[in-house]
């Protein structure tokens, strides 16, 4: 483990190769699993202010979801994440003409429609922040899942490190401090291996 601002973070992240390619899983994140993306307090009203811009990204199944039970449940040990529909993908997922799934949050956001990407949740994967609320202790760890396969080999054959492919992310959790820290780090163990 790496101790970078009082936040560890698994030597995985500056190990491991990754780089999405959505080509390949189609997006299966945002459809297999038993949770929703994990939200905070702040992203939860966030959310919900954006909703009415959010909406005309969604499926009329999302909506009518939306409309009936919320944008989001609350789970007993990890706090609020956002709502399943019944085939478990994510009440914001969408699919293009290829049947690539997209974000209808981060969809409305690249339009300019509204000023939040996406849950920092999901911007931040294929890392998870483990967090100790009573302490505020966080870690980050790389959650390895056999969907990511071919995002793993896109990593390898792209040289493409997870804290690079998730670099905005850490920036707009932890700020550029935080990643130019990470980074010398990584480039430490790197020299180190050598």
């Amino acid at each position: 483990m790496i101790l970078i601002e009082d936040i560890l973070v698994s030597e995985d992240i500056v190990k491991s190769q990754f780089a999405c390619q959505l080509t390949a899983c189609k997006g299966a994140c945002c459809i297999e699993g038993d949770f929703g993306a994990p939200l905070s307090p702040d992203e939860l009203l966030i959310i919900a202010d954006l909703l009415k811009a959010v909406k005309p990204y969604l499926s009329q199944a999302s909506k009518e979801k939306i409309n009936q039970d919320s944008f989001y449940t609350i789970n007993e040990e990890e706090g609020a994440e956002t709502a399943l529909m019944d085939d478990g993908a994510c009440v914001f997922m969408g699919r293009d003409k290829l049947g690539i799934t997209f974000c209808g949050i981060e969809k409305a956001y690249n339009d300019g429609a509204i000023d939040f990407k996406k849950p920092i949740s999901c911007h931040l994967y294929p890392v998870r922040v483990s967090e100790n609320k009573k302490s505020g202790f966080q870690a980050l760890n790389y959650d390895q899942w056999d969907i990511c396969q071919s995002a793993c080999a896109n990593g390898a054959k792209k040289d493409i490190k997870i804290y690079e492919f998730v670099k905005d992310a850490l920036i707009r959790k932890y700020g550029s401090d935080f990643y130019e820290e990470l980074k010398s780090a990584a480039k430490h163990l790197d020299d180190k291996k050598d």
